[in-house]
């Protein structure tokens, strides 16, 4: 890869909702004209130029560079790539957007990041563009924010204090999703709705969504099923549980991360994860919530239906919300040979995690690929596997999360 051009990162997609905060987080911890050289990237020259206005109101705006590429021109996007280190998009929905930006970074040895939670994809255009990055040098990331970096980044927490205290890692990883709270975007729910209508069309996508090892090279299989689907009384938290939606995201992502990593967590590793509940109705009342929500995003007429309770695409929670939101995951380790020594930690954040905290883990990632000292080759990488140790000091440093290791009770 190029070490010398112009730009450490460009934000692409900089004038959509997310892109904003991005920016926004960026000016505030990094600044402008600095040592992070980094700029706005859109479609839209006079969006560029107001959100640039808005975000350096005292100061002169020129020193922030404007970028103007077209999802739907290739050569614009190759041309953006070859000018920076590490494109960081939040342009989705990704299958229908992304593939293009995706291929001009593999094949320019441009660093990526995203934000993408849509697992058809990413098993679509791994395989496709994973020669390609390898031979220029270029490390993409998918899955940077929310989904999946606090399951990606706790699961790997945890097998560090494991093999710290006791010498051997955890043979299963429970996660539990504890008090949350924060809302929707436009964005996911566009994101979703794509999902959902490739998964009714193309047995590929179908497969991708229910295969628990979808998003792991090539022949992967292991102990682990599909996704908890119905209520049920976990012993180890004393609590009754029901199916967390993003679980089908997080999940494979955690299984593609030990797979990537060499299995050192043996080949017989387990990995669920759940939404912890106050009671067994409580658990009954989501998952009936949730099996609802499903049925109508897989026919047509559902989705129309529900897409007009929920935000359009640049819409989302306003800054009182995302100051309001918060969030908890406890991850549960076994010990393989005495449970008396299992591990539990908690990973939270201070922030709505879909958009105040997701911004933040988003930008750290971008700039943990554009300037920390990686080892990894070209080639599609997950968070924990590509950034592991520099990406938790800069989540813990700079964007407000907590990592903890907890006392069982």
């Amino acid at each position: 890869m190029a070490t010398q051009r112009e730009f450490d990162i460009i934000i692409w997609g900089a004038t959509g909702f997310t892109g904003q905060l991005v920016a926004e987080y960026l000016v505030t911890n990094y600044g402008v004209g600095g040592d992070l050289r980094w700029a706005l990237g859109g479609r839209n020259q006079s969006k560029l130029e107001h959100l640039r206005r808005h975000l350096l109101p005292d100061t002169d705006p020129e020193q922030l560079s404007l970028v103007l590429a077209d999802s739907s021109d290739e050569a614009s996007l190759v041309a953006m790539a070859q000018r920076t280190r590490v494109v960081c998009t939040t342009v989705g929905p990704y299958a229908r957007y992304g593939t293009p930006l995706v291929a001009a970074c593999a094949n320019n040895g441009t660093h990526y990041c995203d934000l993408t939670g849509e697992v058809q994809w990413m098993a679509r255009v791994i395989p496709i563009f994973e020669a390609a990055a390898n031979a220029s040098g270029a490390r993409l990331v998918h899955t940077c924010g929310f989904d999946s970096i606090p399951s990606d980044m706790g699961t790997w927490y945890l097998q560090q204090r494991m093999i710290e205290h006791h010498g051997v890692p955890a043979n299963a990883v429970a996660a539990r999703v504890g008090r949350n709270r924060g809302a929707a975007s436009g964005g996911t729910v566009a994101s979703m709705m794509t999902t959902m209508e490739e998964a009714r069309s193309d047995p590929a996508a179908r497969k991708a969504l229910t295969d628990p090892y979808s998003l792991c090279p090539a022949g992967t299989t292991g102990p682990d099923g599909p996704d908890q689907f119905g209520a049920r009384y976990d012993s180890d938290f004393e609590r009754w549980t029901s199916p967390f939606i993003m679980a089908a995201i997080n999940a494979r992502v955690v299984r593609r991360s030990h797979c990537l990593m060499g299995k050192p967590w043996g080949g017989g590793f387990r990995y669920d994860e759940a939404l912890l509940c106050g009671s067994r109705a409580e658990a009954l009342r989501n998952t009936l919530g949730l099996g609802g929500l499903m049925l109508g995003l897989a026919t047509g007429p559902g989705r129309k239906l529900i897409q007009r309770f929920l935000p359009a695409p640049g819409e989302g929670p306003d800054p009182e919300q995302r100051e309001a939101g918060y969030y908890e995951l406890f991850f549960h380790g076994s010990h393989p040979e005495n449970r008396d020594l299992d591990v539990r930690v908690r990973v939270a954040g201070d922030l709505d995690p879909g958009y105040g905290s997701t911004s933040r883990m988003l930008a750290e990632a971008a700039v943990c690929l554009a300037l920390d000292p990686l080892t990894v080759a070209g080639g599609f990488w997950t968070p924990a596997s590509a950034m592991n140790e520099h990406l938790l000091k800069r989540l813990i440093n700079n964007a407000s999360l907590t990592f903890e290791e907890v006392a069982i009770t």
